[in-house]
């Protein structure tokens, strides 16, 4: 499996996958850092409480990436839900310009699709996504939103870095998890010129909204 980033990912035992960094322009900003079992997406289990995400939507310049999983609703186990790919990793630094990197498994179908968007020139680099990761509430017992889109697809680009496109999908299937065939995505996303927003929650009623983008030139 190809993570995004090498440290890690978990912080502390309340707070997941949130950490503070100064950067380098002058002050503090909150880190999104997610690792998700990619079992737990694919075959969820009442008694696990890993974190687990999905890509829900997913457009490359025109190409539409059909949702193809049907994967359960960890907020409703009763009901299923149609997604694009499950989440093993998604970071963001927290800035309105810092772009959005994750890597999701989706099925032999989407990676033949997004293999030949891959080895193209792309002059349109847009994407449109949307993205929804639950963690466990130990407090509450409950899963929950802990970093998503609230439903709404985000406007991006492709992030170019440096010189080429982080746009990567594997050739070999995945071993972590055999059955259905699936295969990693790897892509990075910087917000077009627009206001757009993060939604975060620390547990299940401790909710933040952050910018995403934004707006130039009108």
């Amino acid at each position: 499996m190809e993570k995004i980033f090498s440290k890690p990912v978990r912080f502390g035992v309340i707070v997941i996958g949130i950490v503070l960094v100064m950067q380098a322009v002058g002050g503090i900003s909150a880190v999104s850092s997610y690792s998700c079992s990619i079992e737990q997406g694919f075959n969820f289990k009442k008694d696990s409480n890993e974190t687990v995400g999905f890509i829900n939507t997913l457009k490359i310049a025109d190409t539409d990436i059909p949702a193809d999983l049907s994967v359960t609703n960890p907020e409703n186990t009763a009901q299923s839900m149609k997604v694009v790919g499950v989440v093993s990793s998604i970071y963001w630094e927290g800035w309105y310009t810092a772009p959005v990197k994750f890597s999701a498994q989706v099925t032999t179908d989407n990676k033949n699709k997004l293999a030949t968007l891959a080895h193209k020139t792309l002059s349109n680099t847009e994407v449109e996504f949307m993205f929804t990761i639950y963690d466990y509430d130990r407090v509450a017992k409950v899963y929950y939103k802990c970093f998503q889109t609230n439903g709404i697809k985000l406007k991006g680009l492709i992030l170019k870095q440096p010189g080429e496109l982080v746009f990567k999908i594997r050739d070999e299937a995945s071993s972590e998890v055999p059955s259905p065939k699936n295969y990693t995505l790897v892509l990075g996303v910087m917000p077009q010129d627009l206001t757009q927003e993060i939604h975060i929650a620390i547990g299940k009623t401790n909710k933040v909204v952050k910018s995403w983008g934004v707006l130039v030139g009108r």
